[in-house]
Formats: structure tokens, sequence, C-alpha cells
């Protein structure tokens, strides 16, 4: 029963998500290609100093892409569950409703890391080639909130889209949109490396939102 849910959930996925990877990379690499001109052009130990005295890390475009990714996955994988009234037979399948909602996020999750990981393999793959080890690290750990936020969103997502009232939808798209607040508050490099673990519980809490969410829509709560 379980592959059968992860294949659901591909299927309906699967588009949008050859799409983001593809976006994905694109920018990724448009930011390594900005970063190799500037090497071409005054090289190196110029980088160097700029972003050790203006603090800068060159991949200020990813800044919101993750985030943008992890809502339209949720919107793409959840809205039709919604609309199309899928969710009441999905929950009346052979598994617990909590169990068969946490293998759907999973796996939304799962294609998120992957994604995700492929963007930083990239990023390292080049960055260590020009760069020390420590100015390699400054780069990497000041995207690492950025791409948290981006699985926050997605679960903050999913549960406003399985939310079966629009009185509490809105309510939780106030709340969904203080909590990611908290991801960008800084863009001072590595500002975020104490908080990190903190920004990590904030992402593990999210994930049983939507266990709330589906708790009411089993107790018909509805507009």
């Amino acid at each position: 029963m379980e592959k059968a849910l992860c294949y659901k959930e591909w299927i309906k996925t699967r588009y949008y998500y050859f799409l983001a990877i593809l976006v994905s990379w694109g920018m990724t690499g448009y930011c390594i290609l900005k970063i190799n001109r500037a090497i071409t052009m005054k090289g190196a130990p110029h980088l160097w100093e700029v972003m050790l005295g203006k603090d800068v890390v060159f991949i200020d475009l990813l800044t919101y892409l993750p985030l943008l990714i992890g809502i339209f996955l949720a919107w793409v994988q959840f809205v039709p569950e919604m609309q199309q009234n899928r969710l009441k037979l999905t929950l009346h399948l052979p598994v617990s409703q909590y169990k068969t909602i946490s293998i759907m996020l999973s796996f939304g999750i799962i294609l998120l890391l992957i994604g995700f990981a492929s963007d930083f393999l990239l990023l390292w793959l080049y960055l260590q080639k020009f760069f020390a080890t420590e100015l390699t690290s400054r780069i990497l750990l000041t995207a690492i909130p950025w791409f948290t936020a981006g699985i926050t969103g997605y679960l903050l997502t999913a549960w406003i889209c399985l939310e079966p009232t629009w009185k509490r939808r809105i309510l939780n798209i106030l709340i969904s949109t203080a909590i990611l607040r908290i991801f960008f508050l800084s863009s001072v490099p590595e500002s975020y490396n104490c908080f990190l673990p903190i920004l990590i519980l904030f992402t593990i809490l999210t994930l049983f939102f939507s266990l709330l969410s589906v708790s009411r829509f089993r107790a018909g709560k509805q507009d």
C-alpha cells in the first residue's frame, strides 16, 4: 500500500518536479557563471576580499527559490486532493489516516531534499576549486536557512491546503507567513549558524500541522 501511495504522489508531481529541478539547476548554474566571470575578470583573490569585506556570498539569487519550489510542490500535491474530493477516498484506504498523510508528506520532503542536495553539490564542486574551505563553508552555511525554508514552506502549504475551512485557512496563512519570515530576518552571511538547530526544530514541528488539518477534515469540519 505504501508503494501505491508513493506512485500516486509521483504521478501528480512528476512534471512539476522535473520543471522545478531544471529551474533550480538553471539558477544555480547562473550563479556559478557569474562567479566564474568575476574570477576571470578580477581574479579569485579579489572575490575573497569582497566576501570578507562586504559580506557578499554571490548566490543571493537563490534566496527565495527553495521556498517557492516547496510552496508550489505542496500546491501541486495537495490542492487536487481537496478540490476533487480525493482526500476522503485516500483516507479510507486500509492504512491509518496519519500514516497515509505522513507518507504523502515524506514523499514530498524526499523530492525536495534530492533537489536541494543536488544544488548544494553543484555549488560545492565549483566553489571548492577557487575558494578556501572556510569561504566555501561560509557560502553554503549562509544558504542552509534558505533551503530549510523550502521544506518548511512545503509543510506549511500542505497544512493550509488540507485545512477544510476557509476561516482557519486564513489563520494558517498568517501563522505560516510569520514562521517563514523568521528564515529571512538577516541577510548577513552565516548569521543563522547558531540558530540553525531552532530552524530545523521549527521544520520538524510543522510536519505535525497537517495532521491537525486532517483530523478536522475527518471530524466533518466544513465551510
